[in-house]
């Protein structure tokens, strides 16, 4: 076993931890995060004479808890998979070379949704569709811009091929 196989290892149970109690996070503490979802939603937040807000926003009680469930399995099937990930990698840590490499793809798989998730979630849909990023209050750019990068740098690391040095 080498120390960057079981890196790898341990930044992938990581991120699998994160996004899981994320999610768990978001079902305990459903109504603070809820009100987030429905402030960036309808845009209520947005500078006052923004153009697009008639056309975008989402007011809908229903529309709202449907997005904020998406969000929530989002993250949990994200920290599922680099779980599922963790665990391959880790049963293949003395594995040969091309065994532990062929381990890696769910961790890859569930790194690469969670920065896709993330971009497309937070970044395209919540900061630049719904204009999360005029609010002082609820915006969460930042945070997910976090995320994006630590999970693409663990997703780049991880998906560099191991070298015959076992």
């Amino acid at each position: 076993m080498t120390m960057i196989r079981l890196s790898k290892v341990m930044l992938t149970g990581g991120i699998a931890a994160l996004c899981l109690l994320i999610g768990y996070n978001n079902i305990v503490d459903y109504g603070s995060n809820m009100m987030f979802v429905q402030h960036v939603l309808s845009m209520d937040t947005t500078f006052p004479d923004n153009a697009v807000r008639t056309s975008r926003a989402v007011s809908d009680p229903r529309l709202q808890s449907n997005a904020y469930m998406i969000i929530i399995l989002a993250e949990l099937a994200i920290g599922l998979a680099c779980l599922a990930g963790t665990m391959k990698m880790m049963f293949a840590l003395n594995a040969p070379t091309a065994t532990f490499n062929k381990a890696k793809n769910i961790a890859v798989l569930g790194l690469s949704a969670g920065v896709a998730f993330l971009l497309m979630a937070f970044l395209v849909v919540g900061g630049e569709w719904f204009q999360m990023w005029q609010s002082q209050m609820w915006n969460g750019q930042e945070a997910a811009f976090r995320l994006v990068a630590s999970i693409g740098l663990i997703l780049i690391f991880v998906s560099l091929k191991d070298t015959n040095e076992d």
